[in-house]
């Protein structure tokens, strides 16, 4: 179950970095050539560099099922500090993926309205195509962002799993 939510979470991530990334359209605004790409908004680029960042590393994740004779430690002790490493880079890409989606949302919805009290135009009214695209990445970049929960929550499940109530509270058994 992990292996399958963590490859679509891959590929949502991909598709988000690609749509954002790839997505560009020129007008022409009173005689000049006007160009909107990701590089217009900053939480843009930074969505399509955290979210390339969380597929490569969601994709190593799935090498590990693939693979798993790579990751496998020889004790039981080296597994837990495996166990403990993927819970907080999962919780991490979580984190970054969710925060990275927000920015990028706060930001697009300032193009969409604009902001007559510091004189910014509205983008989405002369960029429509850009806009809609740009809708779309951040839905995609949400719905991973929903999927790495489930996945953090199996990863915390899986590492606390190896600690059992006896072990942890000190309980002697009689």
């Amino acid at each position: 179950m992990e292996a399958l939510l963590r490859l679509s979470a891959t590929l949502l991530l991909v598709l988000t970095a690609l749509l954002v990334g790839l997505d560009s359209q020129t007008r022409l605004i009173f005689f000049v050539q006007k160009k909107a790409s990701f590089t217009v908004l900053n939480a843009l680029e930074g969505l399509v560099y955290a979210t390339s960042i969380a597929a490569a590393y969601n994709f190593l994740q799935l090498c590990r099922y693939t693979f798993p004779y790579w990751f496998e430690g020889n004790s039981k002790k080296s597994y837990r500090y495996l166990a403990w490493l993927c819970y907080i880079l999962d919780q991490v890409t979580v984190y970054v993926v969710f925060a990275t989606t927000s920015a990028a949302l706060e930001q697009s919805l300032l193009a969409i309205t604009g902001a007559k009290s510091v004189q910014w135009m509205k983008l989405c009214n002369k960029f429509t195509r850009f806009c809609f695209q740009i809708g779309g990445a951040i839905c995609c970049a949400y719905i991973a962002s929903i999927i790495l929960i489930l996945v953090a929550s199996i990863s915390a499940f899986n590492l606390f799993r190896l600690y059992s109530p006896k072990k942890f509270l000190l309980v002697k058994g009689s």
